[in-house]
């Protein structure tokens, strides 16, 4: 059977958080076009990104106020069962850690490790019962032994990690499958806060639709097949500093 006519067939419903831009709207206008019903989580939508097809569902929402997330969830389980959920959205600050402060380290943790271990208890009772799939976006920054200038993001991906390896461990005799996607450098606007980028040169960072084309693999495997951790990264390592305004 052909991946477009599997997934058309079953007509999946997902969840996904930070939506709006990046890999999350790659993933979401993915996923969408290969016949997955898609409920994209973002604090704001442009024109651009909500112009999608219909089974694109934006739901505006502050992932980190966890009374508004789980008043949104719960809305879309009265509609719908949520097959797969993918933990995407993420906040970065970079420079040493001493420079940071205590909202910046929040932002981090709780957008980038909470909410997925919030949502994660949410859902996988029903995802036990139905078995279902959990993609967790990591980074490469969860498998280096060091991340100067990137500490505090490491820590909480590197945790995301560990919380996805040990949810498959709980849930896979239930038919759950649990993924960690471990993307390199990628051109989306993480990095904004960053003295850094990517250099121009082609291959030297991923594009969104990368990571897009890594989840649909992962969830086209078939029945009995779990992809528990994928590595992704461009041919070239290359960064540059950024001109200063």
């Amino acid at each position: 059977m052909e991946m477009n006519e599997l997934k058309i067939n079953e007509r999946k419903t997902v969840l996904i958080t930070g939506a709006s831009s990046g890999i999350g709207l790659a993933v979401s206008r993915t996923l969408a076009d290969n016949g997955f019903e898609v409920y994209g989580f973002g604090r704001n939508f442009d024109d651009e990104a909500s112009s999608g097809p219909e089974n694109f569902h934006c739901v505006i929402c502050d992932i980190t106020d966890t009374d508004a997330l789980e008043k949104c969830v719960n809305e879309i389980r009265k509609l719908h069962h949520i097959d797969v959920l993918i933990n995407n959205a993420g906040c970065a600050y970079y420079g040493l850690h001493e420079e940071l402060n205590a909202s910046k380290i929040k932002d981090i943790v709780r957008t980038d490790l909470e909410t997925p271990l919030i949502l994660t208890q949410m859902l996988l009772r029903d995802m036990k019962a139905n078995g279902g799939s959990i993609i967790n976006i990591s980074s490469v920054t969860a498998i280096s032994h060091a991340n100067p200038h990137g500490a505090a993001y490491g820590a909480a991906k590197a945790g995301l990690l560990s919380f996805s390896g040990s949810v498959f461990e709980e849930a896979r005799k239930h038919g759950v499958k649990v993924t960690a996607i471990l993307p390199d450098m990628t051109d989306t606007d993480l990095y904004r806060n960053a003295d850094f980028e990517a250099d121009d040169e082609k291959g030297a960072s991923l594009l969104p639709r990368d990571v897009a084309d890594a989840v649909l693999f992962v969830l086209s495997r078939p029945y009995g097949v779990v992809v528990e951790e994928l590595v992704i990264r461009p041919q070239f390592h290359r960064i540059k500093r950024k001109n200063k305004q």
